[in-house]
């Protein structure tokens, strides 16, 4: 008979439980969205500005293409984290802001660059030992 492996003990989390399960599929749904790097470079770069045009938004997010870029900001529009504004003028000028709501995911995750500038240098060290493993 095998003997079955005990799990370490249970440490408190340091967010709430959700009892809700609406809950749960929203956050699952949100960092899926969010983890996307386009999400999060878009939603870094409107942070700072009060409204940005699509040309503008996809000049300071390097590498997107225009296709994405619409695509990204969209959803985000669906999500109710941005704004879109068309002007009437020819050509259309259409601008994008964040909402109250995108406002306050940005600021939730101003921690992850501020964790990042904090810790750099341990995670480079870590990879540094991890590499150096792998390849010895």
């Amino acid at each position: 008979m095998a003997k079955s492996a005990s799990l370490p003990p249970v440490r408190q989390k340091p967010w709430p439980e959700a009892s809700d399960p609406r809950v749960d599929a929203l956050v699952t749904d949100v960092i899926g969205r969010i983890a996307d790097k386009w999400t999060m470079l878009i939603l870094e770069e409107l942070a700072g500005y009060e409204h940005l045009r699509f040309t503008q938004i996809g000049r300071l997010v390097a590498g997107i293409s225009q296709k994405m870029l619409t695509q990204t900001l969209r959803q985000m529009e669906r999500d109710g984290l941005v704004e879109r504004t068309v002007h009437p003028v020819i050509p259309p000028h259409v601008e994008y802001r964040l909402t109250e709501l995108g406002v306050t995911l940005a600021a939730a995750f101003c921690g992850v660059w501020l964790w990042a500038e904090a810790n750099i240098q341990r995670i480079e060290a870590a990879r540094s030992v991890f590499d150096g493993r792998a390849s010895g």
